[in-house]
């Protein structure tokens, strides 16, 4: 139906069966229906609180910081959330071989060079 097509109505459900702990309807939701970008950062830390709350039940404690990336390799964010992008210290890959480019030909950036980077690589 349309209804179900609708993107705000898709993140109302996914956040309800969150907040249910109905984890199995949670990640069917968001794994069958492509969202747009400006939801991907909400739903992907949903898809892995889901999966850290049911590895923390099925261990019988909190999960260190191990634990936690453990969980991550073993439930990458699906496509439908995800741009595919890697991310290493919270930067694109693409992101940090620009950055890495830059300072190689110029290791000192004039202010006018800095904002062109910015530009460049969506940093503000």
């Amino acid at each position: 139906s349309e209804l179900n097509k609708n993107e705000a109505v898709l993140r109302a459900r996914a956040l309800v069966a969150f907040h249910a702990g109905n984890f199995r309807d949670l990640y069917h939701i968001l794994e069958s229906h492509k969202f747009t970008k400006e939801s991907h950062a909400k739903l992907q830390a949903m898809w892995l609180e889901a999966h850290y709350q049911e590895a923390e039940k099925l261990r019988g404690r909190p999960l260190g910081p191990v634990d936690k990336y453990r969980v991550r390799k073993k439930f990458p964010l699906p496509r439908t959330i995800w741009d595919g992008e890697q991310k290493t210290h919270c930067f694109k890959e693409r992101t940090r071989s620009l950055l890495r480019e830059w300072y190689l030909q110029d290791p000192y950036p004039n202010p006018t060079k800095k904002r062109e980077l910015a530009q460049a690589t969506g940093l503000t």
